[in-house]
């Protein structure tokens, strides 16, 4: 990681972002699908009622998003998640407090909020803040480390209902965001604002020059990246009871499991063999995995071996896409005013994304698991269209300047 830092205690920044990362992810995002179907259970409502609830949540997340960016701007991006932390630890607790299902839908929203303040996109504009020309690759090592959320966070929180409900592990999950997040990222408030005073100025990251050509590129990367997040949030709120309907039953656990090391093993082939490969190439790349991994999961299920390589090809390419979602606005508009940036593609991603879920569980009841896959892999070679487009729109020589 010294490549990536220019001391030691910027690997350690990296360390400390990525394991907040990996408990944000896993509290407030990846252990949702595990915990619902008690949810409704103990609500007396449809799954489906829970799932919207997520999707109405996400949409709140998103419309916060660019003001979350805009403030990690101005002010900062570790003090930006360090108020988040606090804001997912309540979060939490309200909805580990609710009572019916209307008062946990409002946590959910409050889950969403929050969101905005302390994962990725943040995460990504603190990296830009505090390691300045070294920020893509620091990109690159962060999402190495985040990658391991949803290994860690599936399993345990499965076996945490194997000896509590899901209320007390939505407290244990308010902790983890309160006692170690919290204080990790008010010391990486810290380090960034030493960080900035010793770093050179300007930070020489190349942006396109052309406004016109900015506008209509920065519209096609919002689009990209929405029909990604779909997909993306459509499996992965789904995939472990989406397999079993698939005829894998318990091995689908095992199977969802696969997803993190794929994302992992993606980024450090992404570290070792790619190092020189723009950031247009990989988001074609990326994307192309994930109609190929539908495919031939719809193609071979019930087969463990069509859903053990299902589960690595998507995961690769969900793992790229997390490099992708930092380092191709960075590379194509630079550092100025990179928060607000990263919060409107949330904004555009977390928009699609907030009727995924639902959408894929009515699907599910509606048509079945397989139509239901075919019709994301369609929606995913159309992801594949328009990076295909930046790509031809950005491959020609342009005049740039440092920002």
């Amino acid at each position: 990681m010294a490549e990536a830092a220019s001391s030691p205690s910027n690997a350690a920044a990296i360390w400390a972002l990525g394991v907040t990362q990996i408990i944000g992810y896993g509290t407030l995002y990846y252990s949702f699908s595990i915990l619902a179907p008690g949810i409704a259970a103990e609500f007396g409502v449809a799954i489906e009622w829970i799932y919207g609830c997520i999707s109405l949540a996400l949409l709140a997340g998103g419309l916060i998003s660019p003001y979350a960016g805009g403030l990690a701007d101005r002010h900062g991006a570790g003090r930006v998640m360090s108020v988040g932390s606090v804001g997912a630890a309540a979060a939490l607790i309200v909805c580990a407090l609710a009572g019916n299902a209307l008062a946990f839908l409002a946590g959910m929203i409050l889950v969403e909020l929050a969101s905005a303040f302390v994962l990725y996109s943040t995460a990504f504009a603190f990296l830009a803040q505090s390691t300045g020309p070294r920020a893509q690759r620091s990109i690159t090592y962060l999402t190495l480390i985040a990658g391991f959320a949803s290994t860690i966070f599936w399993p345990l929180t499965s076996a945490m209902l194997g000896a509590m409900d899901w209320h007390q592990v939505y407290l244990v999950f308010a902790g983890l965001n309160l006692l170690i997040c919290l204080p990790l990222h008010l010391w990486l408030s810290r380090f960034s604002r030493l960080a900035a005073a010793r770093m050179p100025q300007p930070v020489g990251i190349a942006a396109v020059e052309n406004p016109v050509d900015q506008g209509l590129v920065f519209a096609l990367v919002v689009l990209g990246f929405s029909l990604a997040g779909f997909i993306s949030a459509a499996i992965l709120f789904h995939i472990v009871p989406m397999l079993a309907s698939l005829g894998l039953g318990n091995a689908g656990v095992l199977v969802a499991s696969l997803l993190g090391p794929a994302q992992v093993a993606s980024r450090l082939i992404n570290m070792t063999l790619g190092k020189e490969l723009p950031a247009t190439v990989l988001s074609i790349i990326s994307a192309s995995m994930m109609p190929l991994a539908l495919t031939i999961l719809a193609l071979t299920a019930p087969s463990i071996a069509g859903g053990i390589g299902f589960a690595v090809i998507f995961g690769m390419g969900t793992g790229l896409f997390s490099i992708v979602s930092g380092t191709l606005p960075l590379a194509l508009f630079g550092k100025a005013g990179f928060g607000r940036r990263l919060g409107w593609i949330s904004l555009g991603r977390l928009a699609l994304s907030a009727i995924a879920p639902v959408t894929l569980s009515v699907a599910l009841g509606a048509v079945g698991p397989k139509p239901s896959i075919w019709v994301l892999a369609v929606a995913g070679l159309g992801c594949v269209a328009v990076f295909g487009e930046i790509w031809r729109r950005c491959r020609q020589p342009q005049r740039v300047t440092a920002v």
